[in-house]
């Protein structure tokens, strides 16, 4: 918080506020927080918050990770979190009068605590503040909106349109009046937004059934960009379902429909706000050499891109994801995509992270590979024309198992993470694919229970 004014202020301007939601981001990108009534806020607010370390290594479905140091044999001892600046706001979709807060976790130095995934980022800005040089990030969200009845037999469908149905046969992209169906969905999601400074701006019909986009503005603190990716995907299933509807950011939530993926757009500007991606014919060799860093540094990252098992259904060819390491100029097969139609705006769209990801570690990955790159000077090789893939490019990984294996060995990853975070996140995800491979899925029965 900038201020305790601030905080103050905004309590005597909003007095109807009776509840903040205090919460911090996890290891899976999932809010984790507390309800303090407004009495305490600004005690909270000025002071700080005791949370237990551990609420930041859990698994997806909110158990401890004992094998990431932070719960078992240390006593689970709390950390102070602090709110982090003009995150302060009102939450718009719920009936009770509340206000929320995002928080980060400091050390007893003042520091920033190593589990906090906001910190990683934090910490791989650090260089490019050496270099005197400043990401320009944003983030573009898929999601579909679904039906909030669900079953073991009928698990997501799509939500009625207005005429009480979906054309299956049909994707409708880019269809507005299947935005004027959802109209509420989408003016609650516009009025959250303002409301909480968020610079959301196009919203698109995506290929699936119920299927949206939602971009967001470039902003030059890359800090901020996943902030807002974190706080919007707070925003959209929260208006869902105060519009009787959920909203799922699962990277493939129908086998046979198109995924949902988080795609990366940034460029670097310098200390007079020159992007130093446009060279004078063209795009210049910081670009070329972060593209390099990119794809050499991608199949060790993937464990980061695609975090959870449902991910990797995503990645498969004609699914709009890549599957190999390659670019190309304003070509959207590709994994890279060097965009230069508006050369003041020449930047780099990273396409294979899903919307299911966390974004500061998404975030945290991709800047850290550029920035590689451009210190080694890495040489990208050629640039594909339409899908085609050359050998040379390197497939990436499409199983779980084997890009945590390659994640949990990697130096690229050791780097940017710090050892304990990449210990921490590997020993998170390796519990979640433990847990996988005890259940039996309802396909392995249908094909096995009765014929072998």
């Amino acid at each position: 918080m900038d201020t305790i004014d601030t905080a103050r202020t905004f309590l005597d301007d909003n007095p109807d506020i009776e509840v903040l939601e205090a919460f911090v981001i996890d290891v899976n990108g999932v809010p984790r927080g507390k309800w303090i009534p407004r009495e305490r806020a600004l005690d909270v607010l000025s002071k700080g918050m005791a949370m237990p370390r551990s609420v930041y290594a859990l698994d997806v479905w909110g158990r401890d990770v004992n094998a990431a140091g932070l719960a078992e044999g240390t006593g689970d001892p709390d950390g102070i979190c602090f709110p982090i600046a003009d995150t302060l706001s009102r939450v718009t979709w719920l009936k009770r009068p509340t206000a929320q807060v995002l928080l980060g976790m400091n050390e007893q130095d003042g520091t920033g605590f190593y589990g906090d995934p906001r910190q990683v980022l934090a910490n791989v800005l650090k260089g490019f503040e050496r270099i005197g040089l400043t990401p320009v990030v944003a983030t573009e969200l898929e999601f579909y909106l679904i039906d909030p009845i669900r079953s073991a037999i009928d698990p997501v469908r799509p939500p009625n349109s207005r005429e009480g149905r979906w054309h299956t046969g049909q994707t409708q992209v880019l269809s507005i009046s299947e935005l004027q169906d959802f109209e509420n969905v989408f003016h609650g999601i516009a009025s959250a937004a303002r409301a909480q400074g968020i610079p959301a701006d196009t919203t698109l019909r995506e290929n699936g059934p119920g299927q949206y986009e939602i971009n967001l503005n470039h902003v030059p603190d890359a800090l901020k960009a996943a902030d807002y990716a974190v706080l919007l995907k707070r925003i959209v299933k929260g208006v869902a379902r105060a519009n009787d509807l959920d909203a799922t950011f699962m990277a493939k939530p129908y086998g046979t429909q198109a995924g949902s993926g988080m795609h990366v757009h940034f460029s670097l500007i310098d200390s007079d706000g020159r992007n130093v991606y446009m060279g004078e014919n063209g795009p210049s060799e910081a670009l070329f050499h972060s593209v390099g860093g990119l794809l050499e540094n991608m199949g060790e990252s993937m464990a980061v891109f695609a975090p959870h098992a449902n991910s990797y259904r995503r990645l498969r060819p004609s699914e709009h994801a890549p599957t190999y390491a390659s670019w190309g100029f304003d070509n959207r097969s590709a994994a890279v995509r060097v965009i230069t139609a508006s050369k003041p705006a020449t930047r780099i769209e990273h396409r294979v992270a899903g919307s299911d990801t966390n974004p500061y570690l998404v975030l945290a990955m991709i800047l850290s590979a550029a920035l590689a790159g451009i210190k080694e000077k890495r040489n990208p090789g050629g640039a594909i024309t339409g899908d085609d893939h050359a050998i040379s490019h390197e497939p990436l990984p499409t199983n779980w198992d084997y890009a945590l294996q390659q994640f949990s060995r990697s130096t690229f990853a050791y780097a940017t993470l710090g050892p304990k975070y990449r210990s921490l996140y590997t020993a998170c995800k390796q519990q979640e694919l433990s847990e996988f491979s005890l259940r039996v899925t309802d396909v392995e029965y249908d094909a096995y229970i009765r014929t072998v």
